[in-house]
C-alpha cells in the first residue's frame, strides 16, 4: 500500500492513502464518511495514573463506536456530533460535563458550541452550571433562536424552556473513577504533575457529504468566575463549512480566540488555496504558541487531519474505509 505522511505533534506518522477519500467516492450509492474526536491536548501521558488513562480509552472507544454506528446507519453529521460529544460530557475522565474542572469559587461553568457546515448555522452556550449536556443546549440555541451564543442565567432559563435536562451543580464537581467508583472533588484532583486536560470535540463528514463540528469544555482549572474560552466561540474553537472542512480545537482557549484558530484553517483553504493538512500545520506550528494545544479536522473530501504541539492529545478517528484508531499522540495509536 502506498503511504503519505501527515504531521501529528512535532513528528511524522504514516497515514494510509485510503483515508484521502474523494467527495465523489461512494459506498452503496452514498458518500464515504469520516469522524474524528478529541479528548483534550496537554501534558505527558507518563504522568497519568493508569486508571485515568484506561478511563479515557474506554470513553473514547464508546464515543467513537457510537459515532461510527450512527454514520453507518446514514445519520446526519449534526446528530452524530451531538451524540458523540454528549457521551464524552457524561464521562468524568474528560474536562467537559460531569468531569469538568472548577473555577476559583469551586463551581463548574460549562461551555459548548455546535456548527452545521450545510448552511453555517451554529449555536453555543457559556457559563452554564446546571445543564447536564451543554452540547444539547447549544443545538437548541442554533435551531430555536436567531442567536448564536447565550450565556449564564439566560442560558439556564432557555434550557428550562426547551426542557433540556438539568442537574444539581454538584453533579459536575464529582469525579467518578470507573475503576473503583471513588468520588472526589475536582479541586483536590488537580496535582501539578497531572492536570485534568480534556476539552472534548467532534468533527464529522456523513454519507450525504455534509460536515458538522462541535466542542465542549469545563474551561481551565481555577479560572475566574465568568471566564469564557474558545470552545463556545464559533471561529475560535469550532467551525464547519461544507465547501472546505469541519474543525475543532483544544488547548489554551485565549490563544485560539486571539488567532481565530478554527476559522483561520478554513480561511487558508479558501483564500490561499492551501490543503487542509497544510492549513492545520500552519496554525499549529507557526501561529499558535508552542505547547498550546491541538486541532482535529475532516475535509469535504473526507480526509482526516489531526495535529498538536503539546506532549499529548487524546483522539479517535474512524472512516468508512475501515479505519478505527484511538490514541494519545505520536506512536500511541491503537488499531482495534
Amino acid at each position: 500500500m502506498r503511504l503519505v505522511f501527515a504531521y501529528v505533534a512535532l513528528f511524522l506518522v504514516e497515514v494510509p492513502l485510503s483515508t484521502q477519500m474523494s467527495l465523489g467516492q461512494s459506498i452503496d450509492g452514498r458518500q464515504a464518511w469520516s469522524i474524528v474526536i478529541h479528548g483534550g491536548a496537554g501534558g505527558d501521558t507518563k504522568n497519568w495514573k493508569p486508571e485515568k488513562k484506561l478511563a479515557r480509552q474506554k470513553g473514547m472507544h464508546r464515543a467513537l463506536s457510537t459515532g461510527k454506528a450512527m454514520l453507518v446507519d446514514g445519520e446526519s453529521a449534526l446528530d452524530v456530533v451531538q451524540a458523540v460529544i454528549a457521551i464524552l460530557e457524561d464521562e468524568a475522565a474528560f474536562n467537559a460535563g460531569r468531569g469538568a474542572v472548577v473555577n476559583h469559587l469551586g463551581r463548574a461553568e460549562l461551555d459548548a458550541s455546535i456548527m452545521n457546515g450545510v448552511d453555517l448555522s451554529c449555536g453555543a452556550v457559556a457559563g452554564v452550571t446546571t445543564v447536564k449536556n451543554p452540547i444539547a443546549l447549544a443545538r437548541q440555541v442554533m435551531e430555536k433562536t436567531s442567536h448564536v451564543l447565550i450565556v449564564s442565567e439566560g442560558a439556564e432559563s432557555f434550557a428550562k424552556k426547551c426542557k433540556v435536562e438539568q442537574v444539581n451543580p454538584d453533579y459536575f464537581l464529582t469525579y467518578h473513577d470507573n475503576a473503583d467508583s471513588l468520588r472526589e472533588n475536582r479541586i483536590l484532583d488537580q496535582q501539578p504533575s497531572e492536570q485534568h486536560y480534556g476539552t472534548v470535540g467532534c468533527v464529522v463528514k456523513d454519507q450525504n457529504g455534509d460536515l458538522a463540528a462541535g466542542t465542549s469544555t469545563g474551561g481551565t482549572t481555577k479560572k475566574l468566575a465568568g471566564r469564557v474560552g474558545d470552545s463556545p466561540i464559533v471561529g475560535a474553537g469550532t467551525y464547519a463549512d461544507n465547501r472546505f472542512a469541519a474543525v475543532s480545537g483544544t488547548g489554551i482557549g485565549e490563544e485560539y480566540i486571539r488567532h481565530a484558530a478554527t476559522y483561520d484553517v478554513i480561511a487558508q483553504m479558501r483564500y490561499a488555496s492551501r490543503t487542509l493538512d497544510q492549513s492545520v500545520h500552519e496554525m499549529i506550528e507557526n501561529r499558535l504558541p508552542a505547547n498550546s494545544g491541538g486541532i482535529i479536522a475532516v475535509g469535504q473530501d473526507g480526509k482526516i487531519v489531526l495535529q498538536h504541539n503539546t506532549p499529548s492529545m487524546t483522539y479517535g478517528a474512524a472512516s468508512s474505509d475501515g479505519r478505527f484508531d484511538i490514541g494519545f499522540g505520536v506512536h500511541q495509536t491503537e488499531e482495534n
